[in-house]
């Protein structure tokens, strides 16, 4: 395959014109004029991106990760690539541990015998180590404080397929598990009720990532800078945001864009099983949630994820004005780097997974490229 005409947001994430050269699903070089035997794409009048990887989504299509079957990550799969996501990771809740170690079974099996649809990358586990002041969307009834041995065995179960794994520093036995998981995965801050210093120590034991900031957390004020300060004073923490306009202002959106810098900012949906269907009543880690609007909620009013997508957040944050070259980096080389899969994704460079989102000058999605297979095409 040799694409040709488009602007391409080359190794740098600075558009410029060249050529696409894939062979067997690879990027086999990208320039000027190349020449290429097989399928030519004329992509004249439109802009290519690397394919975009959500690395925090719990489910889409009626499907969650902990359902824990073939069905529910082959749909997860297919909707995400329908939407630009070439590759994600399932994210599972604060459930009991017998769920929580099907679903790690259910991952590594479809990692092994990957079903259609976007790539699946690795596990994120969102719980249950988690502060319970501050469970939101998560079921208190299986929060548990961290236990290094049982994470350890979910690790070796799975075959070493988590990728990031979230705690609230507070809790006890937090350090030890910091000090040890951090050696395995990506340690993220996340539902917890810690303050700026205990959120500053946390970083420099281990904890480098933080789960959708702002929510779940301590916010940020003049005298008291709490976890969003702390991760704002940090130089290399990467951070989480769900940009659907409703989890965060615009506002606080741009500002914290501006402040983390395009190397630190990673989009997430965090979205859940009733992303991509009409509201109603759905389930989330044994709890029903109401979504009205678009807007996922328990009964009591808390935010119960999102149902949103990478697609329309990267849409959402170009129309709230915040630099394209930033917005794109975030929904790719970010969280590629963030899993430490920017070796094989997240890019536009030779040796990586041909993945690409084909957008017009409007930033509609006119096509999906994945491992050079047209699997969208509105062109």
């Amino acid at each position: 395959m040799l694409i040709r005409n488009a602007e391409v947001m080359n190794r740098d994430f600075e558009l410029e014109k060249v050529d696409i050269a894939v062979e067997n699903g690879v990027i086999a070089a990208v320039g000027h004029e190349l020449s290429h035997t097989g399928e030519t794409i004329d992509l004249e009048g439109m802009i290519v991106v690397p394919g975009f990887v959500d690395i925090h989504i719990h489910g889409c299509a009626g499907f969650d990760a902990c359902d824990g079957t073939m069905e529910a990550l082959s749909k997860i799969s297919e909707q995400l690539v329908s939407q630009g996501i070439t590759s994600f990771c399932p994210t599972t809740m604060t459930v009991a541990s017998e769920e929580i170690e099907k679903a790690l079974l259910n991952i590594k099996s479809c990692m092994e015998n990957p079903p259609e649809g976007a790539s699946i990358r690795g596990v994120n586990m969102e719980g249950p180590y988690i502060s319970v002041r501050r469970k939101g969307g998560q079921k208190g009834d299986f929060v548990k404080t961290p236990d290094w041995k049982q994470f350890k065995r979910y690790f070796d179960l799975s075959g070493g397929i988590i990728k990031i794994v979230d705690i609230a520093p507070e809790c006890d036995g937090a350090d030890e598990f910091i000090a040890k998981a951090s050696k395995l995965c990506r340690v993220s801050i996340a539902h917890t009720d810690a303050d700026y210093e205990m959120a500053m120590a946390s970083f420099k034991k281990g904890v480098s990532h933080v789960t959708h900031l702002f929510n779940a957390m301590p916010g940020f004020s003049h005298r008291e800078p709490g976890t969003v300060g702390a991760v704002f004073d940090d130089a290399d923490v990467m951070a989480e945001l769900i940009c659907d306009g409703f989890h965060i202002h615009p506002a606080a959106l741009r500002i914290a864009f501006r402040i983390l810098g395009e190397d630190r900012t990673i989009i997430v949906s965090d979205a859940m099983r009733a992303a991509g269907l009409p509201d109603g009543i759905y389930d989330l880690g044994g709890q029903a949630v109401s979504v009205k609007n678009g807007q996922a909620r328990l009964a009591d009013g808390t935010i119960a994820g999102s149902t949103t997508n990478i697609y329309e957040e990267v849409k959402n944050l170009i129309s709230f004005g915040v630099p394209f070259k930033q917005v794109i980096k975030s929904a790719t080389i970010n969280p590629a780097k963030a899993i430490r899969e920017d070796n094989k994704i997240g890019s536009i460079e030779k040796g990586k997974s041909a993945d690409f989102v084909v957008l017009d000058h409007d930033f509609n999605l006119k096509a999906v490229i994945l491992q050079s297979k047209i699997v969208k095409n509105l062109l």
